[in-house]
């Protein structure tokens, strides 16, 4: 006879496991509209100067970047309305593959910061140790973990659950012939 506690070892195992699975299918979307709203919560601030921590950081970075061809004050209201729309587009699924592209563009212009504006980045040592500005910026490597889960998982359908007992299915790779591998 099984024991109460093995019962409910199993029965947690059991629980876990359906959870496990329905979470599993909607995981990218949790992550899609998690950034989504981080970038709302960042962005929105932007649109009103003086209520952005990281609103002058931005705005000399891209400076920098566009060989001060672009204001402050235009760069930041840019800087808000891509961020914006990168959130809109992400919570709501909307034209998602121009969103992630634009998220991955801005991705770029955030960690040339770190190129760009070293001595507010980087605390001088060895090694060298990110400053407060520094790990805001780095902490966005999640951010971009997330948004390619999203990219490359959202559309998949889910392989058929397999019985945990059965042997692994091992798909054999196709066959190229060495004439077309020539070319």
């Amino acid at each position: 006879m099984e024991s109460f506690s093995a019962r409910v070892v199993r029965s947690s195992r059991r629980r876990a496991e359906v959870f496990a699975d329905a979470y599993r299918r909607v995981a990218p979307g949790v992550l899609r509209v998690s950034v989504g709203v981080l970038y709302l919560w960042f962005g929105l601030p932007k649109f009103f100067p003086g209520t952005s921590p990281a609103e002058d950081l931005a705005t000399r970075c891209m400076s920098l970047m566009t060989f001060d061809a672009v204001p402050p004050g235009v760069s930041r209201f840019l800087l808000a309305l891509m961020e914006v729309a990168i959130g809109l587009g992400l919570v709501t699924g909307l034209l998602r593959r121009l969103t992630l592209t634009v998220f991955f563009v801005h991705m770029t212009g955030v960690f040339a910061t770190l190129v760009l504006l070293p001595n507010d980045v980087w605390a001088h040592g060895v090694p060298p140790v990110p400053t407060l500005e520094g790990q805001y910026i780095l902490k966005n490597i999640v951010l971009i973990a997330a948004c390619l889960t999203v990219a490359t998982r959202e559309r998949q359908v889910p392989a058929p659950r397999q019985d945990p007992e059965a042997e692994p299915v091992v798909a054999e790779a196709p066959q190229i012939s060495r004439s077309r591998a020539v070319r």
